[in-house]
């Protein structure tokens, strides 16, 4: 994919009011904890909305459902949107958002598998997400289940080798009920990703791993709930989703700054300003 092409990807349609609204629930756990990763969470709010709104089976009153679809998030800095879209799900009450990264608080500046309903994986260190996603996939087939795995992951995090140690080895088993979900905002934590370690060409990449391989605008819900219906893209192979997306989606001078990638003590002033950017009265 060229840049061009990249770049008219995110050409999104407007933030409808669901994103709007998602994104303010994201910003009350950022103020309530007092610090958080805001860039790297806005990027994920379209599409951890489609795949909780559209295509995974779960049920939020039972989160350890044996036949239940797994989500890893794997990017686990990004955890707000994670804990935005399962308390609008129900899988906790959302004034536990309010307590985000605070002493006492089940919501951690990682998401932890024992403590929050619904998080599949404890994924402090980056890089880890997809191996454990291709054991569930493979104890699935294993058992007869027909349940998918779903692993979300940052184009950062993906410089990690046992990233593509799994992908090899997904490829091997031919895990068509697997699917790796690239949050491709292109900066991390300290600069572009194409000057801090080159990804392109990521297609071809996740290609010659064994990969189905399909490149969205992650921030289009019409696109990726096409792209996630399309599913398997090939008979026999995993599938790897490419979600080109802005770093601060949703406010205007957050979108692509990287000094936004983690903010800590953000002024009462500048929560008012982020909450007007994004629709509040």
């Amino acid at each position: 994919m060229t840049h061009d092409t990249a770049q008219a990807l995110v050409n999104s349609p407007a933030l409808d009011d669901r994103s709007l609204y998602l994104r303010r629930q994201a910003i009350r756990a950022l103020d309530g904890g007092g610090r958080g990763h805001l860039g790297s969470t806005l990027s994920l709010i379209e599409i951890m909305r489609v795949l909780y709104d559209d295509v995974l089976d779960y049920r939020a009153d039972d989160p350890t459902w044996e036949l239940r679809d797994r989500c890893v998030f794997s990017k686990g800095h990004g955890c707000i949107a994670l804990y935005v879209i399962l308390a609008d799900k129900g899988f906790f009450d959302d004034s536990l958002l309010e307590t985000f990264c605070t002493q006492t608080s089940i919501l951690g500046g990682h998401p932890e598998r024992d403590k929050v309903p619904g998080a599949e994986a404890s994924t402090g260190a980056l890089g880890h997400g997809l191996s454990i996603s291709v054991g569930m996939a493979l104890a699935a087939r294993m058992k007869g289940r027909a349940n998918r795995v779903f692993t979300v992951m940052g184009d950062g995090e993906i410089n990690e080798g046992a990233v593509w140690e799994a992908a090899m080895n997904a490829g091997k088993h031919r895990l068509s009920n697997l699917t790796a979900i690239v949050d491709y905002n292109k900066l991390q934590s300290y600069g572009p990703t194409a000057e801090v370690q080159d990804l392109e060409p990521l297609g071809d990449k996740w290609r010659s791993f064994g990969f189905g391989v399909r490149e969205v605008d992650g921030h289009d819900v019409k696109a990726l709930r096409r792209t996630f219906a399309a599913l398997p893209f090939e008979d026999g192979k995993p599938n790897a989703i490419i979600c080109h997306t802005i770093k601060g989606k949703g406010i205007p001078f957050a979108e692509g700054e990287p000094t936004w990638h983690h903010k800590s003590r953000l002024p009462a002033d500048q929560i008012a300003e982020i909450y007007q950017a994004l629709g509040a009265d």
